[in-house]
C-alpha cells in the first residue's frame, strides 16, 4: 500500500479537526441495523419515488461505496446485518454537513439521521438529513476483496476480512447461532455448563501433544489442557449427574484444514447413560444447528451432497476394516501385511495402532455420509468400557462426515482397578503423545465411586464447517494461528 494514500486520508482527518469534528467521534445511540430499516422500508409498502417522513429514522456503519453527481451523492453503508443505501442532496442537508462528503473515503465510519424510501428505480434507501462522522479510515480497504486469492492475507486481518466479505460475516454468525443452539439443547436436556482448568499439572484424556508452561510463584510446570474429560468426570463423582463445557482445547500439532492448535469442543458426561444417549445427542446437536440456520437436513459440503437427517447409520470397526481393506480386525498378521502395503511399518507399534493407521488410510475417506464407528480395539480406549461379550473390543463410536472426524464418545470406565492398569500401560508408552505421569488423584475419585456414564466431545469447528460449507477450518475461527510473516 502506498503511503500516500495513508498520508492523504491523514490531511483529511486534520480537515476534520479543524471544522470543529472528532475524526473519532462520540457516542451515536439508538442506531437501528440496515435489515431492519430494509424491512421496515419493504413493510411500508413505499412506492418508488417516494419517501415516508412519518418517523425519523438513524443508521450507521462503514462506507464501502461513494458516488457524488453535482448536487446528488449516493453512499452505501455496511453494518453486520448488510448494506443500505444512504442518499444525501444538497439542498436537503445543512451547508456544514455537505461539507463532509468530500472529506468521505470508502472505509469511513459514520452516522446518519433521515427518512426512509425509494429511488426513481426502487432502490430502498435511506435519505439523510445529518451526517455525523463517527471514524476516520486512515488506511483504504481492498478494492476488490472478493476476488482476493491471498488467503495467509484474510486470516491475518480478519477484521478487513469481515467488513470487506458479507460471506465471511455470514458465517461467523451462523457459528455463534450454532453454539447458542447447542446450548439451548444441553440445557432442555438438564445437563449444568460447568468450567473446568486450562491450566493443568497433569494433561490427560486424550492422545496428544501438549504445550507447557510454568507458573513462576508456584514454581511449577503446567500443561494447556488437550482434554477437559478428567476434571468432568470428577465432578459425576461429585453428584452432579449430567454436564457439559464448550472449552478451548490445546494440542501441540500438525496445522491442516481440519487442525488448529486451538480448538473447541463440546464435551459433556451423563450419570446412568452410555454409548447410545451420545448418538442421540450428536444427532440433536447436529439438528439443533440446522434449525438455528436454516438450509434443511440436505446440504452441500465441498463437492459432497450431505443428509444429516437422523438417526445416522452404525458401522462397526471390524467390519469396515473387512469391507475396504479387506482384513479381519483379529488376524494381526494379515492387518500389518495390508498396512505394509500403504508404507505403514512399525514393528514396535501394536497391532491396535497399526489397525488405526490402516483404518484411516483406507477407510475415512469413504465415510461420506454421517456415520458412527463402534467397536474400537480396546487398546486404543484407555478410558473406556469393555464390550462384555467381548473385552477386546471398546464401547466406543467415533462420528464422520465427509471423511472428517467430528465426535468421539465412550461408555465410561469407571471400574479403579482396570483405570489404574490402562493408566501403567498409557505411562509405560513410548512416544510424546503418551502421559508421563499417573493422574493418582483421579484414581482416588474413581474409588469414591463415579456412576455409570455416557461421554462424548464433539469438535464445534468442524461441526460449523460441514454447516458452513467452509473448507478449511481457518474459515470458522476468527483468528487462526498463522505462520510469522518474513520481514521485508
Amino acid at each position: 500500500m502506498s503511503d500516500q494514500y495513508v498520508e492523504d486520508r491523514r490531511k483529511k482527518a486534520a480537515e476534520l479537526s479543524e471544522l470543529g469534528i472528532d475524526p473519532y467521534g462520540r457516542r451515536f445511540p439508538d442506531v437501528v441495523a440496515n435489515a431492519e430499516l430494509r424491512s421496515f422500508a419493504e413493510s411500508a409498502g413505499i412506492d418508488a419515488g417516494q419517501v415516508d417522513e412519518s418517523s425519523p429514522r438513524r443508521a450507521a456503519g462503514r462506507i464501502v461505496l461513494r458516488r457524488v453527481m453535482g448536487s446528488l451523492a449516493f453512499l452505501t453503508l455496511r453494518d453486520s446485518t448488510g448494506d443500505m443505501q444512504v442518499g444525501l442532496q444538497k439542498k436537503q442537508v445543512p451547508a456544514d454537513a455537505w461539507k463532509l462528503v468530500k472529506l468521505l473515503d470508502l472505509g469511513d465510519i459514520c452516522g446518519f439521521d433521515g427518512y426512509m424510501g425509494r429511488t426513481k428505480t426502487g432502490e430502498i434507501t435511506l435519505w439523510a438529513t445529518s451526517i455525523t462522522f463517527l471514524t476516520k479510515g486512515l488506511r483504504p480497504p481492498p478494492e476488490k476483496w472478493h476476488g482476493l486469492t491471498d488467503m495467509d492475507a484474510r486470516y491475518r486481518q480478519r477484521y478487513v476480512d469481515l467488513f470487506s466479505n458479507s460471506d465471511v460475516m455470514r458465517t461467523f454468525k451462523s457459528r455463534s447461532l450454532i453454539i447458542d443452539a447447542i446450548r439451548t439443547l444441553m440445557r432442555s436436556r438438564g445437563f449444568l455448563e460447568v468450567e473446568t482448568p486450562m491450566l493443568q499439572p497433569i494433561y490427560g484424556g486424550a492422545a496428544a501433544r501438549p504445550f507447557t508452561t510454568h507458573h513462576n510463584t508456584l514454581d511449577m510446570d503446567l500443561f494447556l489442557r488437550i482434554s477437559p474429560e478428567l476434571y468432568l468426570k470428577r465432578l459425576l463423582v461429585g453428584g452432579m449427574e449430567r454436564v457439559f463445557e464448550i472449552n478451548r482445547n490445546f494440542r501441540n500439532e500438525g496445522i491442516s484444514t481440519q487442525h488448529n492448535p486451538e480448538f473447541t469442543m463440546m464435551e459433556c458426561y451423563q450419570s446412568y447413560g452410555d454409548l447410545s444417549d451420545m448418538m442421540d445427542i450428536v444427532e440433536a446437536m447436529f439438528s439443533a444447528g440446522i434449525e438455528a440456520t436454516g438450509g434443511g437436513f440436505v446440504r452441500k459440503f465441498r463437492e459432497f451432497e450431505i443428509d444429516f437427517t437422523p438417526p445416522w447409520p452404525r458401522r462397526t470397526y471390524t467390519d469396515l476394516l473387512k469391507e475396504y481393506a479387506g482384513v479381519d480386525l483379529k488376524d494381526a498378521a494379515a492387518v500389518r501385511a495390508k498396512a505394509a502395503e500403504f508404507g505403514i511399518v512399525n514393528p514396535n507399534a501394536d497391532d491396535a495402532v497399526i489397525a488405526n493407521k490402516l483404518l484411516e488410510e483406507t477407510v475415512e475417506d469413504k465415510l461420506i455420509q454421517p456415520t458412527f464407528v463402534t467397536e474400537y480395539p480396546a487398546e486404543l480406549c484407555p478410558l473406556t468400557r469393555r464390550k462384555p461379550d467381548d473385552p477386546s473390543l471398546a464401547l466406543r463410536f467415533e462420528a464422520y462426515v465427509a471423511g472428517m472426524e467430528i465426535g468421539n464418545a465412550y461408555t465410561e470406565l469407571n471400574d479403579p482397578a482396570i483405570q489404574r492398569e490402562t493408566f501403567s500401560a498409557q505411562v509405560a508408552g513410548e512416544g510424546e503423545e503418551t502421559m508421563r505421569v499417573m493422574d493418582e488423584d483421579f484414581l482416588t475419585a474413581l474409588e469414591y465411586g463415579m456412576p455409570p456414564a455416557g461421554g462424548l466431545g464433539v469438535g464445534i469447528d468442524r461441526l460449523v464447517m460441514l454447516l458452513t460449507n467452509s473448507t478449511s477450518i481457518r474459515d470458522v475461527i476468527l483468528f487462526p494461528l498463522q505462520r510469522p510473516q518474513a520481514s521485508e
